[in-house]
């Protein structure tokens, strides 16, 4: 921000410092000898937690249409309908065609760029933290017992909105099998029953891992937590159920400070074996420097001081990392009966919709340029630069102002996968293609726009 501001002629070198200064927080690291009691600590933020809501949910309602508008006949993997439309709020008195025909500068200058694409604040910024759909909370709860309900805040987005669940696994390794969960949420409980014979011993124990619970930020055996209850912690895929995404959201943890801190929503892990970054921002080069990376750092906000405190699950490399990257890298994108061997439209198979968006995609919409085929992804990381739409401002405790690289995420299988952007900022697919359109300045016409989203959806 203090950069932009500067090269404007707003700030001046010394007030430029001065107010990166003021942008800092007192200190990186997390209190680790609390001095409030944990009955008081629930207890304060149980009050707090209506006022924190109802902020968050007319931040919401401001900004999206968040009802239930499934498209006719479009449907994810194991039957979840596929929600429609742009659900984005314009300002009022303009349409997207007005819009999309303003510069930059113009739509920065009138404050004109809908709310609904900026920066999307955690449900309560200032805290943070791991926060799951009920849905998984529930299914958690009846496997394992272990509860992973917060005390002070609940998930702030309405299921039908979300990818569905549980989701079905397919395996690299064995095509033939189609879904391998027979309708169930992999846990410590069962992944051994479904998966003996299928996976080897060092994939079943990777997976293992992978669904075994370890202490994390918000649920630990200490004071400092947000559970009820001592809690034994969390595992890899309660937030990446079955292997996808259930979009569980947290706060990234490698950025100080707080109010600067990205949302995160959950990526599915299908498809990582071809993939070569790893992380929205963080470009970690291998699956087995992101599964280490998790669990020493991101479960603990970046802070290896109260990761040590809370019980921090130090992985052994060569054999624990190894063997749950294994198994992540045998996790598959759903299937695609529509594309040929090379990941574009057969013919024979697509509608003329589908295929007007596909040379949309690769053509007018500029989208081809970082999502390559077979599997639309470049695995580089590109800034789009959204701030030269707006000025910075707070909202609900983020502070708006850059995001910065984004590593290309892949768009097979895209459909499965809402919310969309790092931070699930974009309901749907619609509202997706609003935001390219607008932040790309490619002028799609509305038929443009609609078939492109055809064609997002074959994939």
């Amino acid at each position: 921000m203090w950069a932009v501001l500067a090269a404007a002629g707003i700030l001046s070198g010394s007030s430029q410092a001065s107010a990166q200064q003021a942008q800092r927080s007192a200190t990186s690291y997390a209190p680790v000898d609390i001095k409030e009691s944990f009955a008081a600590t629930m207890a304060r933020m149980k009050a707090a937690k209506s006022d924190i809501e109802k902020k968050h949910a007319s931040l919401l309602a401001e900004r999206y249409d968040l009802g239930d508008r499934p498209a006719a006949g479009v449907t994810m993997s194991r039957g979840k309908p596929v929600q429609e439309g742009v659900r984005v709020k314009l300002p009022s008195g303009t349409t997207w065609e007005r819009l999309a025909s303003l510069s930059p500068a113009d739509i920065r200058e009138q404050n004109l760029f809908p709310k609904g694409f900026y920066p999307l604040p955690h449900p309560n910024q200032g805290e943070g933290g791991m926060l799951f759909p009920k849905f998984e909370i529930d299914e958690i709860n009846k496997q394992e017992a272990r509860d992973l309900t917060r005390f002070d805040l609940d998930f702030d987005l309405p299921n039908h909105l979300l990818p569905e669940f549980p989701a079905p696994i397919y395996l690299t390794t064995r095509p033939d099998l189609g879904d391998v969960t027979q309708g169930k949420l992999v846990t410590i409980a069962n992944y051994y029953e479904l998966f003996n014979g299928i996976l080897n011993p060092k994939q079943i124990e990777g997976l293992r891992l992978l669904v075994t619970p370890f202490p994390q930020q918000q649920f630990n055996q200490t004071e400092d937590r947000r559970s009820e209850k001592a809690s034994r912690g969390v595992a890899c895929l309660d937030c990446h159920a079955n292997g996808h995404t259930n979009s569980a959201t947290h706060l990234v943890g490698d950025i100080r400070p707080q109010e600067f801190r990205h949302r995160i929503e959950t990526p599915t892990l299908r498809g990582v074996n071809i993939q070569r970054l790893f992380g929205s921002q963080r470009a970690l080069k291998s699956v087995e420097d992101f599964t280490e990376f998790e669990q020493r750092a991101a479960y603990f906000d970046g802070d290896p001081v109260i990761a040590t405190k809370k019980g921090v699950n130090i992985l052994e490399r060569g054999s624990q990392v190894h063997a749950m990257a294994e198994f992540q890298e045998l996790l598959d994108f759903p299937p695609a009966p529509k594309l040929d061997l090379f990941g574009k439209l057969d013919a024979a198979k697509a509608t003329e919709a589908e295929l007007r968006g596909q040379a949309i995609f690769f053509g007018k919409g500029q989208c081809s340029t970082c999502h390559t085929p077979p599997y639309y992804t470049d695995n580089l990381m590109h800034n789009l630069k959204v701030e030269r739409f707006y000025k910075p401002v707070m909202i609900n405790g983020r502070f708006a102002s850059a995001d910065g690289p984004i590593k290309t995420f892949p768009l097979r299988g895209i459909k499965d996968s809402p919310t969309y952007l790092h931070d699930g900022r974009l309901m749907t697919l619609d509202d997706t293609v609003e935001f390219f359109n607008l932040v790309l300045e490619t002028k799609l016409t509305q038929d443009e726009k609609r078939d492109l989203v055809q064609f997002l959806r074959a994939l």
